[in-house]
């Protein structure tokens, strides 16, 4: 497990995402960092920004399967992404109101959790380019699912003020257990507090030593 921060920031997760195959960062991200994620994560990180803005973690969704980039994305942006992912990667650029794109969509490379206000039409590029199963629903108050919970291919992290219901539901759906935990000293983000996929996790500076090690068991990587 790797504990950082980025250009001063603890929330890491806004800056950078990570699938099992590949991860994109921000260019704000030092070298220093990069090299740590490389490392812990087991992938290669690419650099990109999103409509000049360093938030590259909040607007693309992605998993082993594609990735979904906003209509607000510049054009040499994406051109970036695809000559760095190669022709691998399926990417798309989607037009929604909705463009904070990883903020409210939450995905492995199985199943999608999304904001339920994304239309049917929404629904169905998310299903064609992540190529999974989507269900529609809020977790613990949250429509943001993506900002507020933590999925990989081996294990999930609910906020903490989703319900027992709402917690079995979900675990059934997704043929795994998770516990509920905090980051970054008891912020409910947790999905813009860290940074995951099966090989490793990366959690914001000011997450405690409990909440860290409560992320790393729930996600499976103990």
């Amino acid at each position: 497990m790797l504990k950082l921060a980025i250009n001063g920031n603890s929330f890491i997760g806004a800056f950078c995402i990570a699938t099992e195959k590949y991860a994109l960062a921000a260019d704000v991200v030092s070298s220093k960092a990069k090299t740590s994620l490389e490392k812990e994560l087991k992938v290669k990180l690419s650099n990109t920004n999103i409509c000049s803005s360093y938030l590259t973690g909040m607007y693309i969704a992605a998993n082993s399967n594609g990735m979904l980039v906003p209509e607000l994305a510049y054009r040499d942006e994406i051109e970036a992404i695809r000559a760095a992912l190669g022709s691998e990667v399926q990417i798309e650029v989607m037009k929604t109101d909705l463009n904070a794109l990883r903020n409210n969509i939450l995905v492995n490379d199985k199943l999608a959790v999304i904001n339920p206000e994304y239309s049917s039409k929404e629904v169905k590029t998310i299903q064609d380019i992540l190529g999974v199963e989507v269900v529609k629903t809020q977790i613990g108050g949250f429509k943001t699912v993506g900002a507020n919970n933590i999925l990989t291919n081996k294990g999930i992290v609910f906020n903490n003020r989703i319900d027992d219901e709402e917690k079995d539901n979900l675990e059934s759906m997704l043929n795994m257990s998770g516990d509920q935990s905090t980051a970054n000293m008891g912020a409910v983000s947790i999905g813009l507090c860290t940074i995951a996929n099966s090989h490793g996790l990366a959690v914001g500076y000011d997450t405690t030593g409990f909440e860290a090690s409560r992320i790393e068991e729930s996600l499976n990587l103990v």
